[in-house]
């Protein structure tokens, strides 16, 4: 989410079409060196990228693969809510029907083991935790963020703050540096540049290290039409290069 950020150029146009088998890019790791994504982290980015790109017998696939793998449900869970706002209502509901399709939970208001409930008491308590985890995904760049939500509309900074970051993302389901690396996945899919470039420094500012976005970039890279994958090395480039 960052409105008025100027990196990354003009946005191009998504060409439908159906999500190829995955492969992944060749790694750029020295002989020898491990993956920097442990299994569980590796299948929950792969569903994020699936959900972004909305192919339902890839996703179903990708999802069975990461119960196969041992993903606790309420990752997945967690990261279903989180898409609503990362690719919007459409995509996340076809998510959610293929998740339960596969007998996983229900949609029973009662909150799942560890899940956190929907009721809280007041509002300021969502404020407050949206502001905190805000700031720790933005780092510096958090006053920028504010003042650019104002300019495009005042109802903006409430709703990012608290309905995004206080009422999903600060859900204690799904630890923030997971939840900032499966949003990498999903908008480098997407190729929004500028919502990228932020996610890659906010995966960095919540605890992730280069080498885990490396693998990131690495695993979904078959997910990536060619010009988004472009994009997407460009972006973690130059995040790189100025030690955002």
């Amino acid at each position: 989410m960052s409105p008025g950020e100027s990196q990354g150029g003009s946005e191009g146009k998504r060409v439908a079409g159906p999500v190829k088998a995955h492969k992944p890019e060749k790694s750029h790791k020295k002989e020898g060196q491990a993956a920097e994504l442990d299994p569980r982290t590796a299948a929950l980015v792969r569903v994020a990228a699936g959900i972004a790109a909305g192919q339902r017998p890839e996703l179903e696939a990708r999802m069975s693969g990461a119960r196969a793998a041992g993903v606790p449900g309420l990752w997945v869970e967690e990261l279903l809510l989180q898409s609503m706002l990362v690719v919007g209502y459409p995509l996340a509901l076809v998510a959610f029907a293929v998740w339960r399709a596969l007998g996983v939970g229900d949609a029973s208001p009662t909150p799942r083991e560890g899940a956190e409930p929907l009721a809280h008491e007041d509002w300021a308590a969502w404020a407050e935790r949206g502001a905190a985890v805000c700031r720790a995904v933005y780092g510096r760049a958090y006053h920028k963020l504010l003042l650019n939500l104002r300019a495009l509309h005042p109802a903006l900074e409430d709703l990012v703050l608290v309905d995004a970051y206080g009422k999903v993302i600060g859900r204690p389901g799904l630890d923030l540096k997971r939840r900032e690396l499966c949003t990498v996945a999903a908008v480098a899919v997407l190729g929004t540049a500028e919502q990228l470039h932020s996610h890659l420094r906010g995966a960095l500012n919540t605890g992730a290290s280069a080498q885990e976005v490396d693998a990131v970039l690495a695993l979904i890279g078959g997910d990536l039409l060619p010009e988004y994958r472009r994009r997407a090395h460009e972006q973690w480039a130059d995040v790189r290069r100025r030690k955002l």
